[in-house]
C-alpha cells in the first residue's frame, strides 16, 4: 500500500494545455534537426497550441520499434529556458567531474514535467542521457554533449521566433 500511487498521474504542461475542452485547438508544428543518438536520432521541432492564448513546446520524438511504442518529450519554453541555463551549468561540471576518484557519479537537471538531461560517469567518462517520459522508461543516451546544447538553443530561438510572429 506504501508504495501505490493511486494511479494518480500529475498532467504534465503539455497535456494542460491540449486537453482544454469546450474550445478549437490547433497544434501547429515546425521541424528541427534531429538529435544524434547512440543509436538512432530524436526526431525534434517545435509545436505550437494556438487556442485562447498560444502555448510553445519543444518536442523530441524516439521513432517507436517493434517492442515499444514512441516515446515523446513536450518541452514547455518556460522549461526549455531553464534547461539552457541548466546545461551551461552541466558542461561547465562534467570535466571536473570525469577527474572524481568515485565508481559512478550522475549529474542531472529534472523539470517539473519529469524531463530530464545530465550524464552519468563512469570508469572516467561521462556519458550525456535525455529522459523524455516521466512515468516509463524513455532514456535515450546521446552521442556528443555539444550536440545537446546546440539543439536546446536552436529550440529557443525558433520559440522565441514563433512567439514573436515570425
Amino acid at each position: 500500500m506504501a508504495q501505490d500511487d493511486g494511479g494518480d498521474k500529475k498532467m504534465t504542461k503539455f497535456e494542460e494545455f491540449s486537453s482544454k475542452t469546450g474550445s478549437i485547438i490547433k497544434f501547429v508544428d515546425y521541424s528541427l534537426p534531429k538529435l544524434p543518438l547512440n543509436f538512432g536520432n530524436l526526431e525534434t521541432g517545435i509545436r505550437v497550441i494556438e487556442g485562447n492564448t498560444n502555448a510553445y513546446f519543444y518536442r523530441m520524438e524516439k521513432a517507436s520499434t517493434n517492442s515499444s511504442a514512441a516515446r515523446i518529450a513536450m518541452i514547455e519554453y518556460s522549461d526549455l529556458v531553464e534547461i539552457n541555463k541548466a546545461l551551461e551549468k552541466l558542461q561547465a561540471d562534467v570535466k571536473t567531474d570525469i577527474t572524481r576518484d568515485c565508481d559512478y557519479l550522475e549529474n542531472k537537471f529534472k523539470t517539473v514535467d519529469g524531463f530530464e538531461v545530465g550524464y552519468y560517469v563512469s570508469k572516467g567518462a561521462a556519458n550525456w542521457f535525455l529522459k523524455l517520459e516521466r512515468y516509463s522508461s524513455s532514456t535515450v543516451f546521446v552521442k556528443d554533449s555539444n550536440a545537446i546544447v546546440n539543439a536546446f538553443k536552436e529550440a529557443q530561438n525558433k520559440n522565441e521566433e514563433k512567439k514573436n510572429g515570425n
